[in-house]
């Protein structure tokens, strides 16, 4: 099974805001860089946003680890948050409904079609491709505001 990295970051200036997302997929040693804008939107809203645009770009199933500085994604998954929102129809401990239902759906489905690994690394530290999916995601801000 091919083995694919994911680092991902989402940024937002104001939250909510514009924001965008960064994302480098490395396979075989090749890097490639995405990135994105929205108009009005989350930092978590781009978090998600940012796993989800790289994995939709894997054409098969794949082993795949992400890197993320999420803890909100990380945590879903390793924490297992989704189980219990499924379980609980959609609602939080709090009660309350899940936010951002509609990334959650697309992204299990997407995880679904791979092994995923999922790591959480130290934001704004001293992981290069962090920092490099953080520079993508503020300057998909820019470039987005200036097409506005």
């Amino acid at each position: 099974m091919a083995e694919v990295e994911i680092y991902t970051d989402g940024a937002c200036s104001g939250n909510p805001g514009p924001g965008g997302w960064g994302s480098i997929l490395i396979y075989k040693g090749v890097e490639k860089e995405i990135s994105g804008y929205e108009q009005n939107t989350t930092n978590n809203r781009m978090e998600l946003t940012a796993v989800i645009k790289a994995l939709e770009l894997l054409k098969f199933s794949c082993e795949v680890t992400i890197y993320t500085d999420s803890a909100y994604v990380c945590k879903a998954f390793l924490d297992g948050w989704i189980n219990s929102w499924i379980a609980k129809g959609w609602v939080t401990s709090k009660k309350t409904p899940v936010e951002n239902k509609e990334l959650w759906l697309r992204l299990i489905e997407l995880v679904g079609k791979h092994k995923v690994k999922w790591v959480k690394v130290k934001g704004h530290s001293d992981n290069e491709k962090n920092n490099r999916c953080d520079l993508l995601a503020r300057q998909a801000i820019i470039a987005g505001r200036q097409n506005a």
